[in-house]
């Protein structure tokens, strides 16, 4: 079976008032008790890997290149296992943390993917953000990382902003395209749970994009990303051919996959399962030689299926019939979406329209019982 591994390291220099992941911050003692921790869930979950070809694994948080110690004990151990020959192995990472030599010692540990949390490429808009670097500590950024020798760069830009406008979200958009990067992420504002946004969003939402523009800024970004040479290939993902994420992918097709550190999720054997969301209490349940999982459930028949579907159908390709177990409760929903103009069916291929793919939740609300 191939499988992927998901690191999550919690620390961040600041909470950016938008994020809802969890994150605490970077302290010398909570730093050593995690990494005691995490190695201490490493071997009590070694036995349902290592039997196992891994294809990627993925280091998110947080801000984990505030550890790259972690991420190199984590490898080393990785390493003595069964890794796929193209292996992809991504670090997230803020611009302000970009040097020469952080990425060097990167890649000598074997990472060959850097993810970069720009989100803007707009002075004022990154200031509304809360982000702690620049415009041109973006740029820089990803110029180190490609001057460094690691060419699988992607980038994440957020659009549907306070105080955003089309002009502004246009020269973000020129700029990043000129940079060396082989994929990027596009996301738009969301109001989560327990985020500075959400407390303030009475404030923020009268400056919010109307929907048209919202719409613009979407159908701007597809062309110019296209342009350039980074081909859509799932709702909000683009990349250079050969560049697609393979760890995101798996998310999307149902790949198994072990998450370690709190707050991780995992999807193995057809269930899915949470660790524990405190730091303090992923240590004292490793310590008690158990697993931390806080939350867990396992969808049934056909359920689990339909939800396998509206998520497989994010990738532009679709779904192949042939291969996907597709349930005859789900062929009156896709009909009734063909007929509406939202997916297309050929043969033994469905996929969505540019309609679906611009009413995506829409869609997977239908299909999702």
């Amino acid at each position: 079976m191939v499988i992927s591994l998901y690191f999550h390291i919690p620390f961040c220099q600041k909470k950016c008032p938008y994020c809802h992941f969890f994150v605490v911050p970077m302290q010398d003692q909570s730093h050593a008790a995690f990494q005691q921790a995490l190695l201490k869930e490493w071997e009590l979950r070694l036995p349902l890997i290592q039997k196992h070809e891994i294809t990627s694994l993925y280091f998110g948080g947080g801000t984990p290149s505030l550890a790259p110690g972690v991420i190199e004990t984590l490898l080393e151990r990785a390493a003595l296992l069964k890794l796929s020959p193209n292996c992809e192995i991504t670090v997230e990472a803020n611009p302000e943390q970009i040097t020469s030599e952080l990425i060097r010692r990167f890649k000598t540990m074997g990472v060959n993917r850097l993810s970069v949390g720009i989100q803007s490429l707009d002075e004022e808009l990154l200031k509304v953000l809360g982000r702690g670097h620049t415009a041109e500590e973006g740029i820089k950024a990803v110029e180190i990382i490609a001057h460094e020798g690691i060419e699988n760069i992607t980038i994440d830009l957020m659009d549907e902003l306070p105080h955003q406008t089309l002009e502004s979200w246009e020269n973000t958009l020129d700029r990043a395209t000129q940079l060396p990067i082989t994929h990027l992420s596009l996301y738009n504002l969301t109001f989560e749970k327990n985020t500075v946004f959400t407390k303030n969003e009475k404030k923020l939402r009268p400056h919010l994009p109307p929907p048209e523009a919202c719409t613009q800024m979407l159908e701007m970004a597809c062309s110019k990303l296209e342009a350039s040479g980074l081909k859509r290939y799932e709702i909000s993902a683009f990349a250079k051919e050969g560049y697609e994420a393979i760890h995101n992918t798996g998310y999307w097709t149902g790949r198994p996959f072990l998450g370690f550190g709190p707050s991780a999720f995992s999807f193995w054997n057809g269930k899915r399962f949470q660790n524990v969301c405190h730091l303090k209490r992923y240590s004292e349940i490793l310590n008690q030689g158990k697993v931390p999982i806080g939350f867990e459930e396992c969808l049934p028949y056909p359920a689990n299926l339909h939800e396998q579907l509206a998520v497989h159908l994010r990738l532009h390709r679709g779904v192949n019939l042939r291969t996907f177990p597709l349930p005859s409760t789900a062929k009156p929903i896709l009909e009734k979406l063909q007929n509406e103009g939202f997916i297309l069916q050929n043969d033994h291929q469905i996929c969505l329209t540019e309609k679906g793919r611009l009413f995506y939740d829409s869609v997977a609300e239908e299909i999702i019982l």
